[in-house]
């Protein structure tokens, strides 16, 4: 049997193939991590560190150490010394600490927000905790109707030029598919310190409770259909961006992994196949994949990888407006 060559980059990284476990439940717990790896994902990201759980940890730090202050000298004395507390931040800190200690693959640490707040000196905090690199995760809707298009761009470009400044490590930004003009938006995150995209950010839709009268939140796990969006983008975007290009949502067989490595990804983020099928299933993944690239005569990931983006594929108006025409035109309702 002829040996296949899986091996990809990914932010500068080498990576023994294109499967990596996105952010998500699945990578929050060192066992399911190092499951993960002896599974045979090339690298893991950990869930993310929201904005919202650091500004609620430093709120309630700062309301604790408050607490009594007007009353008796010694009243500060019943509390335990702050530098004690295992805060959310801390904690994920220590978990990332022991994920690189215990596990043989790069180990990405996720931040989410998006305004600078805290997230240089975190950004900071996880390169010395020993992150192999970081993923910006840039979760925003704009509901302002008096900002502009423009506004809403610079914070994005504002925020990864000043974690970039703060660290060494590779910076991933990970955003949604919103955008007038995202083939020029990526070119520009590029020229802001980006090392990489990935594609796409998926948002979670609130549903109305008709029982309760309560906006409550919706989530759904992916479907492979959910595939071709960013597929799309990759494939455009391949060769035009000097970033490494990730694939996220709608990741699911070893079909769509080919699919989106012909498109240009570099590589491809499991987080609800794994929620679905649990921490074994990457090797089945990786054994179908190989069993296919075998088949269709490639020896290794890197001859497949963008021979169907945009620029080299026979018809590069597909991934444009004639693609929707020829969509509609090859629809046929039921009689």
């Amino acid at each position: 049997m002829t040996t296949i060559d899986l091996r990809t980059r990914y932010l500068g990284l080498e990576l023994k193939n294109p499967l990596v476990a996105g952010a998500s439940p699945m990578t929050g717990h060192i066992a399911q991590l190092k499951a993960l790896e002896d599974a045979g994902v090339a690298a893991v990201v950990l869930p993310s560190l929201f904005e919202e759980q650091i500004e609620h940890d430093e709120m309630e730090l700062a309301r604790l150490r408050d607490f009594g202050a007007e009353g008796s000298p010694e009243a500060t004395n019943y509390f335990p010394e702050l530098t004690s507390y295992r805060t959310g931040p801390d904690a994920y800190l220590a978990q990332l600490e022991q994920a690189k200690r215990e596990l043989s693959i790069p180990v990405i640490g996720s931040l989410n927000g998006v305004s600078s707040g805290g997230w240089v000196r975190y950004a900071k905090l996880f390169e010395q905790a020993g992150a192999d690199a970081v993923e910006l995760n840039i979760y925003y809707v704009a509901t302002d109707a008096l900002a502009s298009a423009e506004a809403v761009e610079q914070r994005y470009l504002q925020l990864v030029q000043q974690v970039r400044a703060a660290i060494g490590i590779p910076l991933a930004v990970k955003i949604g598919p919103y955008f007038s003009a995202l083939a020029q938006m990526a070119l520009r995150l590029q020229q802001a310190g980006a090392h990489g995209l990935v594609l796409f950010n998926r948002f979670m839709q609130p549903d109305i409770d008709l029982e309760s009268l309560q906006v409550r939140p919706g989530v759904e796990l992916s479907t492979s259909a959910e595939l071709l969006l960013p597929l799309r983008w990759i494939a455009i975007l391949k060769g035009r961006v000097a970033l490494s290009l990730a694939a996220t949502t709608g990741v699911h067989t070893a079909h769509d992994v080919v699919k989106l490595l012909l498109a240009g990804a570099d590589v491809t983020m499991l987080a609800s196949a794994l929620l679905r099928h649990g921490t074994a299933y990457p090797r089945q993944l990786l054994q179908q994949l190989g069993t296919w690239l075998e088949q269709n005569d490639y020896s290794s990931v890197e001859q497949l990888k963008g021979s169907m983006s945009q620029l080299h594929c026979p018809d590069p108006a597909q991934f444009e407006r004639a693609n929707y025409m020829k969509a509609l035109m090859s629809y046929s309702s039921p009689t």
